[in-house]
Formats: structure tokens, sequence, C-alpha cells
């Protein structure tokens, strides 16, 4: 039997293995066997034959009564041929002849769905066409990704597709709250989400408009009203609605924190949140709301947040007021006055609140307290049951209902794409945040209870926005169209589709950052900020007296991170490999490795201070050891010690210095100040990582409360002190001798 076994077993791994490769064959979908990555995948495709090729020239017809809508989607279409093809194109409004790409709202045959398109190509013409100036802009975005170019031809595969969403609001939520982007980084976020059919930007800018009611409350280098008006007709040309979300009864720091308005706070020493019983509350916010409506011309909604209210009910009045209606009653009372007052402005109203979800828990016992008909809640994960009761029946009493994309946490540095761990230092890993995303989008969305998706990009860690491209991505894909492709086609899917066919180890890549962004949250303990705890971590003690006692601790205490230092060093160095490799070749969005590689560097310069660490106390145990055999050794010993801290120190300031360089190509510097207004910083409750310092320096804040400077200086005291005592001492010996 045991000889049978090996003889058969590599046999057996072979055909399960080819197995493999043929079932993820067999699920792939058309167009990824046919070597198209497109993001969302259309609902029904078909291929066909033959391929329409290019020629050098081409034409784009369309229709003689096109609407400027219209022409803007040709126009896109004819910049995305010239820039990554090469290929010159006319628009021209007449009858399309052959070798022409037809953009057209003349539908025949069966009705297109709202926001849905057709498409159809073959050897004589490409034709998109669709109802509504919407449907064609999406149908232009599919065909740009089904363009290729082998063989030194440029061609469109035969297909034919009609596509339509599941969900008619697919929302990003942009949040800018510790950071501001430049215009023109903005401009090209929004052409990025076109391009995979999100339709509406939820941004959270908190002081990151200049209030004309209010100045003082817009951070330095804020957007003025006209960049914000400019920005908003800018998204509507490629059918984005921007939906300002300004703060109202929590997350409320930005503007509580400033002097003048603190009498509005619910506690004195909270920043964090405004009281719903006083009529000023309300005067302040109003005007702010009002800003927001005039500085986003043509859009439809505001959000007003208001969830966290940690302190709501504390003071006196609310107090009183809440033994009355409870917590949940005075959070509705201000969202009910909020929304009356938007509503009648003409905009529908979104808050951060779950489907019944003030009916549940606790709230039960408050039976009358009721949202604001027609209020959109936004919050809705977590709570639902299978067949979405909650959500089903808060829309019978009038409730919009956005699903909520499942949060990914707040993790520093990167996203936890592929895997997470459990708080309180577990070993094992659990799931990451595309597969939760993915298996909440792709079985409660398709079902026409949700309005809308809202997927959530929180900036408490204070990533670069560009980490977060694969996470809109995949909600813009499974919003869409809830059905199709599985997972790990999607993510093989966006690697190519967003970085290009030339990107190499992508992947391998994100995987590395992800674990590299969780070991940066664990080091020095930094994953206890958001618990409201304070780090461990510790550094080698300074040798004591003349004769330098030390007795070793160290090393002892801390080998287990020192020899996980070791091994993310060499995960890190491939991730730096892996950036350098795909910046030396022609690859799309090439900034994000840029950024990738500013990662990389500061969890390896994290992997490496464990590893100074170490050898510091190495060291200075050493020196404790030669004291009594050569002082010259030991005074050598207490030398390489500073070395190794003065080399630590400039390796910090120089990776934090070129992280800040390379994300400032894309953003204001963090925290700036200008010739007319100084920022203001103060910590809000929530003590967001990213909000423990004005500038970039949060980033190292915690490896910074070591003390190693405060070291540095007693270590160099104490080696001077010991060359003079001891060195000085072997001079003069030696010169008597001589």
């Amino acid at each position: 039997m045991t000889l049978r076994f090996f003889i058969y077993r590599p046999f057996s791994v072979l055909i399960i293995f080819l197995l493999g490769i043929y079932n993820a064959f067999a699920q792939q979908t058309d167009l990824a066997k046919a070597g198209l990555d497109v993001i969302p995948y259309p609902k029904e495709v078909k291929i066909t034959a033959p391929d329409f090729k290019l020629a050098e020239e081409v034409v784009i017809a369309i229709d003689k009564n096109a609407s400027e809508s219209d022409r803007f989607a040709a126009e896109q279409l004819s910049e995305r041929l010239l820039h990554d093809f090469k290929i010159k194109s006319s628009i021209q409004q007449a009858p399309s002849s052959a070798g022409s790409i037809v953009l057209t709202r003349k539908v025949q045959g069966k009705k297109l769905h709202e926001q849905g398109y057709s498409l159809t190509v073959n050897a004589d013409r490409v034709i998109v066409s669709a109802t509504g100036e919407a449907g064609l802009f999406y149908g232009v975005q599919t065909l740009i990704q089904l363009i290729q170019n082998k063989n030194a031809q440029t061609f469109i595969k035969g297909v034919e597709i009609s596509d339509w969403p599941d969900t008619k609001i697919r929302a990003a939520h942009y949040d800018t709250k510790h950071h501001q982007d430049k215009r023109e980084y903005v401009e090209k976020f929004i052409r990025d989400l076109a391009a995979y059919k999100i339709n509406m930007i939820v941004w959270e800018w908190e002081d990151k408009l200049l209030y004309p009611s209010h100045p003082e409350i817009g951070a330095p280098g804020a957007f003025t009203m006209q960049d914000m008006q400019e920005i908003t007709r800018y998204a509507k040309k490629f059918h984005i609605q921007l939906t300002p979300l300004v703060q109202g009864l929590g997350h409320s720091s930005y503007i509580l924190k400033w002097p003048q308005f603190a009498r509005l706070r619910e506690i004195p020493a909270s920043n964090f949140e405004f009281c719903p019983l006083k009529d000023s509350s309300y005067k302040l916010l109003f005007d702010l709301w009002e800003d927001a409506i005039n500085a986003t011309p043509g859009s439809q909604y505001i959000h007003i947040g208001s969830d966290e209210t940690y302190e709501l009910g504390e003071c006196a009045a609310c107090k009183k007021k809440a033994e009355e209606i409870g917590k949940n009653g005075l959070y509705h009372l201000f969202t009910t006055r909020a929304a009356k007052h938007l509503q009648s402005k003409g905009r529908k109203v979104m808050i951060w609140e779950r489907p019944m979800g003030w009916k549940m828990g606790e709230n039960a016992t408050h039976k009358n307290i009721s949202p604001q008909k027609g209020i959109v809640l936004t919050e809705s994960y977590g709570y639902e049951t299978p067949d979405l009761k909650y959500a089903k029946e808060a829309k019978a009493l009038g409730f919009p209902v956005f699903a909520y994309d499942p949060n990914p946490g707040v993790e520093p540095l990167f996203l936890p794409y592929f895997f997470r761990k459990p708080r309180e230092f577990a070993t094992e890993k659990i799931t990451g945040s595309l597969e939760n995303s993915y298996n909440f989008l792709s079985s409660q969305l398709g079902q026409g209870v949700f309005d809308g998706v809202i997927c959530t990009s929180w900036d408490d860690s204070g990533l670069h926005n560009q980490v977060w491209m694969m996470r809109f991505a995949a909600a813009a894909a499974f919003s869409w169209n809830a059905s199709k492709p599985s997972l790990p086609e999607f993510t093989s899917s966006f690697f190519k589709n967003y970085y290009g066919s030339e990107a190499k180890d992508v992947e391998k890549l994100f995987y590395l950052l992800n674990e590299g962004g969780i070991y940066f949250m664990e080091t020095f303990e930094r994953s206890l900020w958001h618990d409201k705890r304070i780090g461990k971590t510790r550094i080698p003690d300074l040798p004591r007296g003349d004769v330098l006692e030390y007795n070793p601790f160290w090393n002892e205490e801390y080998k287990g991170q020192v020899k996980t230092a070791g091994e993310m060093l060499v995960k890190m160095d491939e991730a730096l490999a892996i950036c350098k490799a795909n910046s030396e070749t022609s690859i799309k969005n090439e900034y994000d490795f840029e950024i990738f590689e500013t990662i990389a560097q500061l969890v390896k310069h994290t992997a490496l201070t464990y590893l100074d660490l170490s050898a510091l106390e190495t060291a200075v145990a050493e020196a404790h050891r030669q004291h009594h055999l050569d002082h010259e050794e030991c005074y050598r010993n207490l030398e390489k010690a500073e070395d190794i801290i003065q080399k630590h120190l400039e390796r910090r300031e120089k990776t934090l210095n070129h992280l800040i360089t390379v994300w400032d190509k894309t953003r204001l510097p963090k925290g700036m100040s200008t010739s007319d207004k100084k920022f203001f910083f103060e910590q809000d409750r929530t003590i967001h990582f990213a909000n423990r310092a004005p500038d970039m320096s949060f980033l190292v804040l915690d490896e910074q409360k070591l003390g190693l400077e405060d070291y540095l200086a007693k270590l160099r005291e104490l080696k001077e002190s010991y060359r003079d005592k001891f060195i000085g001492e072997i001079i003069r010996t030696q010169e008597k001798q001589k």
C-alpha cells in the first residue's frame, strides 16, 4: 500500500493541479477568456467574429442632434485613441461609413435599461447606442477597455454587449478631513472613477472649503467657492455628481475647536459634537450647509453625517430631554430639524443611520421616535437579515436606503485587501476587505432593494488616496453587476486594467504591502491608538555609573520582534524590487508605484528600528563587559552605540522626508500655514491616527516617543565622561612611560 501511494501520489497531484486550472478557466467570463479585462463586467456578452481593425485615422460618427454630453463622450474616446494608441480621429455629425465608430441615441431593437447601452463590434463598424446621455458615456467607457494592440495592429474584439447597472447610484466616499488633495489630482480622481462607472462622490471635506459665511473655519489653502463649483461642473461632465458631506451633530471638531464656537459644544471638554438643543448650533450649521449647496450646483444631495455622538445627552439640558425621548431621540431631533431645512432648499438629505435602527435595541423603548421622511439612510452593513427585512421595512416607510460597502478598517499605510488580523496581536489571519466587499455586494445587490451603494474611504489613518483605488474599483464593479465576475477574476483584471499589461507582480506587491501595513500598525503598539491606550515598546537601558553597570534585558524581551523584523526586511526589499521593476517599464498610473515605494521604505525603516535597538543593546552590553578588560575597547563600543542611534535618526528623517516629497506631488503639505492664515491644530475626541500631529510626523510619532534623541544626548555625556576619566588616564600613563 505504501509503495502504491508513493507511485501514484505525484500523478494524483498533477491531475488535481490540472483540474484546478481547467475549473479556473471554465469559470472565467467570456471577455477574460478573450484576454480582455473590463471593469465593471457587462451584463450580457456574446463574442462574435471578426474583429474591427482600426486604421491610422478613424471617424467617430455622432447624431446630427447630438447633445453637448454626447459630443463630450466622443471627445473622450478621441483623446484615448490618440493618447493610448496613437490613432487620430475626427468627430463628424454625419451618417456613418464603413470603418467608423458610431455613437448614437437612436436605439433599435429591444428596450435599453436606464443608464444602459448596447455595443456591437464587427469588421465593418462599431456601434454604441443608448437612450440616455449617461448610457452613451458608459458605453464609451466599456469600448475604451475593449481596444487592444497586438502585433502592431490595433483592433476591437468582435462582441455584442447589452449592459445596465444593478444599482442606480454608485457612490465613492472621498474623505479629506486630514489632508487636502490638489485640484489637478481631484480631477484625475474623478476621471478614474468615471471610467469604472461610479456616478457619485460623497466628498467629506470638513475644513477644505473656504466657507464664505465663516471663512475662519476653512483651512489654509482650502478650495474657494469658485474652485468647488468648477470641480462640481467638471465632475458632471463625467456623469458624477458631487455630494458634499459637511458633518453636523458629531465629528464636528473642525468647527468646534475654534474658541468662538466652543459655546455650542455638548459639553465643554469635548470638541466633537454640537448640542442639539441650542438654536445657535443650527444657525451656524445652516450657514455652512448653505455654502456647501452653493458650492455644488446641480447636485441633488447633501450628506450631514452626524454619527458617533459619544457625549450626546451629557449636558444638563440634553440629559433631561433624554429622559423623555432617549439619546436616539436627541439624535433624530437634530436630524429632523436639519433635514426639514435642507429639504426646503431642494436637497435630498443623507445621514449615517441604519434601516430601522431607531426601533432596535435600547432605542425600542421610545417607539414614537422616527427620522424625517425622505432622509437617505446610508449605513446598513451588519444590521441586515439575509432577506433584507429592515431595508425593505425602511423603504416601505419612505426612506431611501443605500448599501454600505463594509468598512475595510483604518490600518495605517495600506489597506488589508487580502487579509486582516484581529486586535490584541492574534496571529491568525481573517478575511480581507476585498472578500468582505465581494460577499456583501454580490449577495445583497441586484434585488431592487437598495437605491444606491456607498463605498467608504475613511481618512482616519492618513493613507494616500491612491491606495484606495482598488477598493473603489471593486465597489464600482459589483454595484454595477453583482453576479460577475468572480472575485479572483476581478482581482486579476484590476491589476491589468488599471496598471496595464506591462505591469508585473502587482498582486504580489499588494499582498506584501498588506502584510507590511499590518506589521507597521502592530510595531510600537501603534494599533493601540484606536483603543485609546499607550504603546509599550521600550528602548535599552543606559549603563549606570563609572563602571557602566548593565544587565541586558531588551534582546531577550523583544527577541520575537527582532525575528519578525528580519523577516519583514526581506519582504519589503522584495516589494521595493517590484516597485523598481515596474517604474522602469511602460505602465499606467506609474505614480502609484512611487507611493508604494515610500510605504515599503517606511515599513523597512520600522523593521530596521528593531534591529537597531537590538544592536544598540549588544554594543552597550559589550561596553559593560569590556570595562574590566580593556577601557579603549569599552570606549569603542560606546562610540558604536552612538553611531547606531545617529544613523537611525538620520534614516528616519530621510525616509519621512522622501515620503512627504512623493505624497505632496498630489497634495498640499499637511498642516501648512499661509501668509494669510495660520493652521489651527487641535486633536479631536476620536484621536485619529492621522490627527495626532498637525503634519506628517504622525507616521513616526510612536517612534519619536521612544526618546532616542534624549538617549543619544545622555549616551554622549556618558561617553565623554568615560573618556575623560579612563581613556585620559591611559594616555597620561603612556606619556609617563615614554
